[in-house]
């Protein structure tokens, strides 16, 4: 069996009963008010006194196990460009209980998937903020922030065809990720200022999958104590400033490469580090100046810039058991799956859907009901 190079797998979802309107973009549609309320509706399976919404997907990546955690603000907040869509613009008090579900919902995934050989189950997210034209395919289809939470069985990874390398979605490092294509040395220097205890850094490639070769070279941390460490509310503390330590570095390249004068973004986390390991590194300006240089004479590639922090970070089990973060540039359209080098090819298929659908709502009927206990909130569509 080869091994060791990106998959695609081929996941059935039912016929979405939802019609968009003549005169509107699928993407417009599904921002809007009425729409989200209709997932609710139909998909929601718990929501919390903050509005976060667990769903099952409707459109997933898995039949094995598929949902997500969604801060529903939909209803209150009618711009679609102005609804929290990354951690960092949480409260503390919506900030703890995201936390606290996700952490609740890995630890459901670990006891029902014990053994890593048999399945990867992995948990992440992926900017959804205006970083891409409203016209752009592959648009997220819900400006708001999410967390996706899914589970592979490694027989099925192990036995998919492979997906083309040069597929644009994956975005991997030593691929088409500008951060570690051109600036992986300053890159990882840089993260080198988090404080971190419950998670520890990694040499590059250690956590490799051995189904698909991924991750490729992006910085990651191990979870001191796997899952003890995830329920410390430090890691999550630390999980934040990984992404923190990211927006910094985006910002500051992406501020360069607008005007070579920009001088420091505002509102840095590590504004030291900013100024003394990226401003004061001549390879940073350089790169810098070449997308510049580029962009004033290439109009498709000037189109592709994402000027706003664009990421994907996962927290996945690798081979061993390990529990591994690790945080990427993201890129026009790609889903948090393919951070792994899983590429999915979505089917409608009524009948294979129909065949896994109980088995899967059984599982997300369980999640559900341990964060009723918990306290966390409260089921809707009870419903079978």
């Amino acid at each position: 069996m080869k091994t060791g190079y990106p998959r695609q797998v081929a996941t059935p979802h039912r016929k979405i009963p939802l019609t968009v309107p003549d005169g509107m973009t699928p993407v417009e549609f599904f921002n809007s008010a009425a729409n989200l309320r209709n997932l609710a509706d139909d998909n929601g399976l718990l929501r919390t006194p903050e509005d976060f919404l667990l769903y099952r997907k409707a459109i997933g990546h898995s039949v094995e196990f598929d949902t997500s955690v969604i801060l529903d603000t939909s209803q209150r907040i009618l711009d679609p460009l102005g609804r929290p869509v990354r951690r960092d613009q949480l409260s503390d008090r919506e900030s703890k209980v995201f936390s606290r579900m996700s952490h609740t919902i890995i630890e459901y995934m670990a006891e029902q998937y014990p053994d890593p050989g048999e399945t990867l189950i992995m948990c992440g997210e992926a900017s959804l903020d205006a970083t891409w034209p409203l016209c752009k395919p592959g648009v997220p289809t819900i400006r708001m922030i999410h967390n996706h939470f899914i589970a592979f069985s490694q027989a099925d990874l192990k036995g998919a065809p492979a997906a083309d390398p040069d597929n644009p979605n994956l975005t991997d490092g030593g691929h088409h990720s500008l951060f570690l294509y051109h600036l992986s040395d300053v890159y990882h220097e840089f993260l080198e200022v988090l404080d971190l205890q419950v998670m520890s850094p990694m040499a590059s490639k250690t956590g490799t999958l051995g189904a698909t070769g991924y991750p490729q070279g992006l910085p990651s941390w191990v979870v001191r104590g796997g899952m003890d460490g995830l329920a410390e509310a430090r890691f999550w503390r630390e999980y934040d400033d990984v992404l923190k330590g990211f927006l910094d570095f985006y910002r500051a390249f992406f501020t360069l490469v607008a005007s070579p004068g920009g001088g420091m973004p505002a509102n840095l986390y590590y504004p030291n580090q900013v100024e003394n390991v990226l401003l004061f590194n001549n390879h940073f300006h350089r790169v810098a100046k070449e997308i510049r240089d580029r962009i004033k004479g290439d109009p498709q590639f000037a189109n592709e810039i994402r000027w706003r922090p664009a990421y994907k970070q996962i927290i996945y089990r690798d081979d061993e058991g390990r529990l591994i973060v690790t945080i990427s540039q993201n890129s026009i359209g790609n889903a948090i799956t393919e951070m792994l080098g899983i590429v999915v090819e979505r089917t409608e298929d009524e009948e294979a859907y129909a065949r896994a659908e109980p088995a899967l709502m059984s599982r997300l009927h369980e999640v559900r009901d341990r964060l009723v206990t918990a306290g966390i909130g409260e089921a809707i569509n009870d419903a079978p």
